[in-house]
């Protein structure tokens, strides 16, 4: 559900390591389950992962669900909110602005690899300021070569403006399993079925069928990392049978739902 009205001023929650003159600087938080971190934005570009636990971050583009593995990038000045699903450790890193010219405009869900996981935990160690020679120099220009070629992953769910598919949209967050058509939908609204799908074309960039399973396997991700079995994550979504589910949830993952979450942890 949207949560931004207005544009919200740059908003300083971790002064200590953003008013560092380090080209990168890592934060390592840890969060109890359900914690919630308010709509605020940051004057370096961040990389929020989640060694443990999964991330829920909304911005006024759309959701994103980052489960350990992936890391969420978002440019400087993003306003975002966070919601911790379980217990979440987190390592952000902070990127200056001008010591990283070429990286992604735009916030995405990206890979994480083995390499960038261990430079991760390393850089959360380095005492700052640091010095462009030094073994964490060239630790933390690593990182920004790293950086450069992260994998981007379908771990995006985007929300229309437009009122009324707006409407659909925050009602199947809400109801996932929700069954009805476009025909239904069009009849509720009292507007013609093509003028949806433009609506979703045009403002999210899928169809409608499309963002609905784009939001049912969002929303399979947070039960899972919940501790919901797999059958009743099925049930919940709507899908005729655990298999059913699976399959799809392979197609778009490469994996089965038990193997998503079979990651290495940082302690």
């Amino acid at each position: 559900m949207p949560i931004f009205t207005q544009k919200l001023p740059l908003t300083e929650i971790l002064e200590q390591v953003e008013s560092a003159a380090s080209p990168v600087t890592c934060r390592a938080t840890d969060y109890s389950f359900g914690w919630e971190v308010k709509a605020h934005a940051h004057t370096k570009h961040q990389l929020a992962y989640a060694v443990h636990g999964v991330l829920g971050v909304r911005t006024e583009m759309g959701y994103w669900v980052i489960p350990p593995s992936r890391a969420l990038w978002m440019p400087a000045g993003t306003v975002h909110a966070v919601r911790c699903i379980g217990e979440v450790h987190m390592r952000s890193l902070f990127v200056r602005q001008d010591a990283a010219p070429g990286l992604m405009d735009t916030c995405c869900v990206v890979g994480v690899s083995t390499l960038l996981r261990e430079l991760i935990r390393a850089a959360a160690d380095v005492t700052h300021p640091y010095t462009a020679d030094s073994r964490d120099g060239r630790l933390m220009r690593l990182i920004l070569d790293e950086l450069h070629a992260l994998p981007v992953l379908p771990l995006h769910l985007p929300m229309p403006t437009d009122p009324r598919a707006l409407r659909i949209c925050q009602a199947l967050e809400q109801q996932p399993d929700d069954p009805s058509t476009l025909a239904d939908w069009a009849e509720r609204l009292t507007v013609d079925v093509k003028t949806i799908q433009r609506l979703f074309a045009a403002q999210t960039g899928m169809t409608f069928g499309r963002w609905r399973q784009q939001a049912r396997l969002l929303r399979a991700l947070e039960l899972i990392a919940s501790g919901t079995k797999i059958i009743d994550v099925a049930m919940a979504l709507g899908y005729e049978s655990p298999g059913a589910f699976a399959t799809m949830f392979r197609k778009q993952f490469g994996l089965a739902p038990s193997q998503f979450f079979g990651v290495s942890e940082l302690n």
